[in-house]
């Protein structure tokens, strides 16, 4: 009986982990859509590439850190209980491979190729999962200390905080390090638009990544006698809300219409099992107002180029969807309760500031010593000869 139902679990996780790897091609595509033409082979390269930096990273430091789980033991000991733990681990690393696939929208264009999987490695194998394991593990009695001041620990189900959140966060640094792009804003200060090279492109990511996001929630269960499909029809009311509330606030702009659902179910994760429906419909639309808002005001007043708009659509509508957690959440509000307003918020805070020190000390670094943004126009990022094949006079990058 404990065979079968280890063999069913490990099935169940499985196909999670397929589901969540297939976000990354719904990454790429999302990425590949909105940069320009030049860069399209880039996107492509760079997100397959950050995804097996990452598996590697994880597999020998980042799963340790959080969980204190090695894979050095023999086979037959790895393969115990239907191999559980080891899908566990396929399923928890395309969690942590999501971090530099959001980093990656944020900073496309003008960052070094060799660097940024650098910057990959050592936040997949550090950064991140020193935050995870603080939230979902325990590390340093942090969630104990939440309890005894708050009555509840922080509360993230599926990673709108540990996942979206401290990924948008770290771009955060990353872009401003950065700086523009070339030719983005002109010396009086005006903007130079840079529309979406492909919609349909863009669409396609953003539908992958829509459908791949109930493997990432529902799946968040880990065990079948732990699933609950309130969580897939809150994603589900948190995704059209977010779709609604972009269309309304971005004015039927096909690249707001697109982020708006990819708002709302970032927003969703946190709570995603505490949640009522209506509660979920709310956070959904808030998210979506919450991403076109920002997104326009941190493009056009603060001139940062963050390509894909990552810091508001992960950083900021993570950091929503912890705290909105510990408002829909409650009971008074048609919740399943056992969560607190301010044990989310000091849990949402603290992943921030982990997700900024991160951020800020691993760019920095590489900015002082190996440099992060390409020399000169005339320079590639990492997919020289992909272009050349394609294309006998090719656009130079800026």
């Amino acid at each position: 009986m404990e065979t079968l139902k280890s063999g069913s679990d490990s099935l169940f996780i499985l196909l999670g982990a397929i589901l969540v790897l297939f976000m990354h091609a719904g990454f790429a595509f999302l990425e590949l859509g909105t940069v320009r033409r030049k860069n399209q082979v880039n996107a492509l390269v760079k997100i397959l590439m950050d995804f097996a930096i990452s598996t590697i990273a994880y597999f020998f430091i980042g799963y340790w850190v959080a969980y204190g789980t090695q894979f050095f033991s023999t086979a037959e000991t790895l393969a115990a209980k239907s191999g559980f733990e080891l899908v566990k681990f396929f399923f928890l690393l395309t969690f942590a491979a999501a971090v530099p696939a959001i980093i990656s929208g944020g900073i496309a264009e003008r960052a070094r190729f060799e660097p940024q999987l650098l910057a990959t490695f050592l936040l997949v194998a550090l950064v991140y999962p020193f935050f995870e394991g603080i939230a979902w593990n325990n590390h340093f009695g942090i969630q104990d200390w939440i309890t005894a001041q708050t009555g509840f620990a922080f509360h993230d189900f599926a990673g709108s905080v540990v996942v979206h959140a401290v990924g948008g966060w770290i771009a955060l640094p990353a872009v401003l390090l950065l700086g523009a792009r070339h030719g983005r804003y002109n010396k009086e200060g005006s903007i130079t638009a840079h529309p979406p090279s492909n919609i349909p492109f863009l669409a396609l990511g953003a539908w992958i990544l829509a459908v791949g996001w109930f493997g990432f929630n529902v799946m968040s269960a880990q065990t079948l006698d732990k699933i609950n499909g309130l969580v897939a029809l809150n994603s589900l009311m948190a995704m059209v809300g977010g779709t609604i509330a972009a269309w309304l606030a971005g004015k039927n702009d096909p690249g707001f219409v697109y982020n708006g659902p990819l708002a709302g179910l970032v927003a969703v994760c946190a709570g995603s099992d505490v949640m009522h429906p209506l509660g979920a419909l709310v956070v959904g639309l808030v998210a979506g107002v919450l991403f076109v808002r920002m997104f326009t005001l941190v493009q056009n007043r603060w001139k940062i180029d963050d390509v894909l708009g990552v810091w508001p659509l992960h950083g900021l509508c993570g950091a929503w969807g912890g705290l909105a957690a510990g408002i829909f959440g409650l009971k008074a509000l048609g919740g399943m309760g056992g969560i607190s307003f301010l044990g989310q918020l000091e849990g949402t805070v603290l992943g921030i500031l982990i997700a900024l020190t991160g951020g800020f000390v691993v760019y920095g670094a590489l900015k002082a010593t190996l440099g992060l943004r390409l020399d000169q126009e005339s320079e590639y990022m990492g997919a020289d000869l992909s272009i050349h094949k394609i294309s006998a006079t090719p656009e130079r990058d800026s």
